[in-house]
């Protein structure tokens, strides 16, 4: 559905994206990661037909962006980070306005309308005008212009900043119910809804890509062994010691224990690394109960996305 290839995209001396090369699956929900200046703005004005590429290609929906522009956009629903907005008009007439501009038939343009007023949560919200709404309300007419044209490929940049806790959720939902029937590439810097949207990941640093996976398989790249979380019941340097006397164990760190009421302070937590090749989990209760100590949890800790996105981002710029 987009194909990218060597995409480069220079302004005077400075190069914003460099020989990026990445796919996106019809259907599917890809995460754009990647700090600020990394070039993730740059490349969707790139494939929304914004900007001009210095060298590469990019298709959209089976469509160059730079030869078939205005095929390309009839495919396309757009939200920028700072989507502009008449303020002066009321939400209907604003978004029948982009339908209009959009192309979309006249006699469907009400039904259109009508359909996205009620996906983004602002059925209640047509005869308001577009300036005097919250910022989040602002946001969710963002969506709600971006979706009009019922598109086949959707590129949100940022799409629940400025929104409640709420609304994120609300907004999230509905971004998860497009995957299978829409394409969408949603930029974010909250690595949490990344990993709850998306289905593939890809992260940019300094204008070039760094990693493109499932979040699973970078995890399981990066992370060096399996790692479990523990709980015992026992004096912390003895367990400690016993637990790196099992075989395949790596590390054994100890982990700051919630101190709440009720909480014993003989219960120690503690981060057990441990080789891949090696179950060690039968071992460590084994471990634990001949001792006579009390085993009270034992499960898998795995990175989290801000972990590998930190790793990824760390170490191509120690490269550099």
């Amino acid at each position: 559905m987009i194909e990218v290839k060597n995409l480069s995209k220079r302004f005077g001396n400075i190069e914003a994206v460099s020989k990026v090369s990445f796919e996106v699956q019809s259907g599917e929900v890809l995460g754009f990661l990647g700090p600020n200046g990394a070039g993730k703005t740059t490349t969707m004005r790139i494939l929304t037909c914004f900007l001009p590429a210095t060298e590469g290609s990019a298709t959209v929906a089976g469509y160059d962006v730079f030869s078939e522009p205005l095929e390309v956009r009839r495919r396309i629903g757009y939200l920028p980070e700072g989507v502009p907005l008449y303020s002066e008009l009321r939400v209907s007439e604003y978004l029948n306005f982009v339908a209009e501009v959009k192309g979309v038939p006249r006699r469907q343009r009400q039904g259109s309308v009508a359909k996205v007023l009620e996906e983004c949560g602002l059925a209640h919200m047509t005869q308001r005008t577009v300036g005097k709404l919250s910022k989040g309300y602002r946001q969710r007419v963002g969506i709600a212009q971006a979706l009009v044209n019922d598109p086949e490929v959707l590129i949100l940049d940022e799409p629940t900043i400025g929104l409640d806790p709420q609304q994120i959720v609300e907004i999230r939902e509905l971004i998860k119910n497009m995957a299978g029937r829409r394409t969408v590439i949603l930029s974010s810097h909250i690595l949490p809804e990344v990993n709850q949207i998306c289905q593939r990941v890809t992260i940019i640093n300094r204008g070039k890509i760094v990693a493109v996976d499932t979040p699973e398989n970078l995890h399981a790249r990066l992370q060096k062994g399996r790692a479990l979380y523990l709980q015992v019941d026992g004096p912390l340097p003895q367990v400690q010691q016993a637990l790196r006397g099992v075989p395949g164990v790596l590390d054994v760190a100890p982990q700051e224990m919630p101190r709440g009421d009720g909480a014993q302070p003989t219960v120690h937590a503690f981060q057990v690394t441990s080789s891949r090749e090696v179950d060690v989990r039968r071992e460590l209760a084994r471990t634990v109960h001949d001792r006579q100590w009390g085993l009270l949890e034992m499960r898998p800790l795995s990175m989290s996305l801000e972990e590998i996105f930190i790793q990824l981002v760390t170490e191509e710029q120690g490269v550099a």
